[in-house]
C-alpha cells in the first residue's frame, strides 16, 4: 500500500475521510465537505448516537456534489487527551471500515488541532501509521476468494498543512511497521514452511539491510556444549540452528550492545509430553518471541538506529519420536547446569537457557531481554490484555513500561523471589524444567534467571499476546507482531547516540 502526504484539496479519491472532535465539533475540513456537500455531514451526525467518541464513524455513500464513492466522518474523541496512541487506533479504525470496501483510494484530511497534544505533523504521521499497520492481511494462500473480501485499499493520502515534516516523521514509523509485518509473517507461516532452517534462511535476507547474520549448526552448538537447547530438538528431523544478528550503528564501534534473546520453536508438539491434538495446530506460533527479536532487528537497521543491538534466537522443532528427549532426562546445559527434564512441553526455557548463557558470555552486553511464548500460565493470570515482565533490574522493568505505554504494547511486572526458585530444583540435578503446580509464569523465569548471572536482565512472557483471535484497532485477528514496537521504543527511549 501506498502512504503519501500532501496539501489539503477537494477530494477526489474514492473514499475521503474528515473528522469531529467530541460534542459533533467539526474541523475545519469536514466544515468545506459538509458546505461542498449542502449539510450533508452535518445531518448525519445528528442522526443515530453518533457524538464525536473516539472512533466512531459515519459513512456517507454518494455524497451530493462531489465525484467519489463515499465520505466517511470519524470522531476523534476530547482534543485534549487525543495522543499517538489514539490516534493510530482512528488510523486502524479508519483502514478496517474501509479495507474491503472495494474503494482503492482514500484521502484523509488531517487539520490542526490547537489543544492537541501532537503536533500537525505527528497526528498525520501516526493516524497513516495506525492505517499501514491494520491494512496488513496474510492472504497467500488463498485460490479462491470473493471480491468482497479481498483487501481493495491499495493507496491512502493523507492531507495536511504539514505535509513534509509529517512525512519525515512517518519514515521511521514506516520501517517499525516493515519489522511488525515481517514478525507476523513469521508467526503465521505453517510449520511446513517456517521450520529451523528455512527459518534461518529467511532471516539472513536481513543482511539487505546492514545486520550480519551468523547461523551456529547443531554441530557447532554440540561442541558449544548447549545441550539444553539441542535436547528439544532431538526429536525432529530438522536441525536446530542458533541465529544471531549484529546490528552496530552506534557511532561508538565498541559500545557493549543492547541484546535481545528469542524462543523460537517454530512447531510444538509438547515432544513425548504430547500436547491434546484439539488446537494444536496453533503451535506453530510457538516461535512468536523470535519473530519479536528478528521484527525488532528489521526495525532498528530499517531506520538506521545509533545502538549496537545483538538479537539471537534459538530456532527448534519439538516432535515425539524415537530420538525424542524423555521426561526424566537429564541434560547439560552451556553453563555447565544440569536440567531434570520432567516435562518435555516446557521446553521453551531449555532453549532459551543456552541462548541466554550464549549471549552473555559472549557478547557482554548491557542488558539483556529474552521473549518467549512461555507459558499458558501467563495467560491465567493476565488474560491477552498485558505481557508479563520478570526481572533483576528495577530500572529496565521502568523503561519496558515507559515504552509500552507509549506504542500500546502494555507490560505488567510480575515477582521473582527466592522462595519460587527453591520450587525448581531437583533432587537428582542443579534443578527441573518445571516448578509444580503453582506459579507457573513465575518458576518458568525463577529458572531462566539461572542463566544471566549478573547481566540486567528482563524475561517478557508473550504467550497471550502474540496471536489474538480478535482483530484490535491496529491488527487484524492471528498474529499481532506484539514486542517489534516495544523493543523498538524501548531502544529509541534509553540507548540511541
Amino acid at each position: 500500500m501506498n502512504i503519501k502526504f500532501c496539501k489539503k484539496a477537494l477530494p477526489t479519491a474514492d473514499a475521503h475521510v474528515v473528522f469531529t472532535y467530541a460534542d459533533r465539533k467539526l474541523t475545519e475540513s469536514a466544515k468545506k465537505i459538509d458546505k461542498e456537500t449542502d449539510g450533508l455531514v452535518k445531518r448525519a451526525i445528528k442522526v443515530g448516537h453518533f457524538e464525536g467518541k473516539l472512533g466512531q464513524i459515519v459513512e456517507l455513500v454518494a455524497p451530493v456534489n462531489l465525484d467519489i464513492n463515499r465520505i466517511l466522518v470519524v470522531g476523534l474523541g476530547a482534543e485534549a487527551e487525543l495522543d499517538a496512541v489514539k490516534a493510530e487506533k482512528v488510523g486502524g479504525k479508519i483502514m478496517a471500515k474501509l479495507i474491503s470496501s472495494g474503494d482503492e483510494d482514500i484521502s484523509i484530511a488531517v487539520d490542526s488541532a490547537k489543544a492537541a497534544i501532537l503536533s500537525d505533523a505527528e497526528l498525520a504521521a501516526h493516524i497513516a501509521c495506525g492505517a499501514r499497520l491494520r491494512r496488513y492481511r496474510f492472504d497467500k494462500y488463498f485460490t479462491k476468494q470473493p471480491e468482497s473480501k479481498k483487501p481493495s485499499v491499495i493507496a491512502v493520502s493523507v492531507m495536511t498543512s504539514a505535509a513534509t515534516a509529517a512525512d519525515k516523521l512517518f519514515d521511521d514509523l514506516d520501517r517499525v511497521a516493515d519489522g511488525v509485518e515481517f514478525a507476523r509473517d513469521l508467526v503465521t507461516e505453517p510449520g511446513n514452511v517456517v521450520y529451523p532452517e528455512s527459518y534461518a534462511e529467511k532471516i539472513k535476507e536481513l543482511s539487505e539491510l546492514g545486520i550480519d547474520v551468523e547461523v551456529l549448526c547443531e554441530e557447532e552448538m554440540e561442541e558449544l556444549g548447549m545441550g539444553a537447547l539441542l535436547g528439544v530438538g532431538q526429536g525432529s528431523a530438522c536441525e536446530s540452528h542458533l541465529v544471531i544478528m549484529h546490528w552496530n550503528g552506534s557511532d561508538k564501534e565498541d559500545e557493549a550492545p543492547v541484546a535481545f534473546i528469542g524462543k523460537g520453536v517454530t512447531f510444538d508438539t509438547g515432544g513425548i509430553s504430547l500436547k491434546p491434538g484439539a488446537g494444536m495446530e496453533d503451535m506453530k506460533f510457538d516461535m512468536g518471541g523470535s519473530a519479536a527479536v528478528v521484527g525488532a532487528m528489521t526495525a532498528l537497521a530499517g531506520r538506521n538506529a545509533k545502538v549496537n543491538a545483538i538479537g539471537v534466537v534459538g530456532l527448534v522443532e519439538n516432535m515425539p519420536s524415537s530420538t525424542a528427549q524423555r521426561p526424566g532426562d537429564v541434560v547439560v546445559s552451556m553453563s555447565g547446569q544440569t536440567i531434570e527434564v520432567i516435562n518435555t512441553d516446557a521446553e521453551g526455557r531449555l532453549v532459551l537457557a543456552d541462548a541466554l548463557w550464549y549471549t552473555q558470555d559472549r557478547f557482554k552486553p548491557k542488558c539483556m531481554i529474552d521473549l518467549a511464548t512461555l507459558t499458558g500460565a501467563m495467560m491465567v493470570a493476565l488474560g491477552q490484555e498485558y505481557a508479563g515482565i520478570f526481572s533483576n533490574n528495577d530500572e529496565l522493568c521502568d523503561h519496558l513500561v515507559n515504552a509500552g505505554q507509549t506504542v500500546d504494547e502494555p507490560v505488567w511486572r510480575m515477582p521473582l523471589n527466592k522462595a519460587y526458585d527453591k520450587l525448581v530444583d531437583s533432587k537428582i540435578a542443579d534443578m527441573r524444567n518445571i516448578g509444580g503446580k503453582y506459579a507457573g509464569s513465575i518458576t518458568a523465569a525463577q529458572f531462566l534467571q539461572r542463566f544471566v548471572n549478573d547481566v540486567p536482565w528482563v524475561h517478557i512472557d508473550i504467550a497471550g499476546m502474540a496471536w489474538k483471535t480478535e482483530a484490535s484497532d491496529v491488527a487484524d485477528s492471528g498474529a499481532t507482531g506484539y514486542g517489534v514496537r516495544l523493543l523498538d521504543r524501548f531502544v529509541h527511549d534509553n540507548y540511541e547516540d
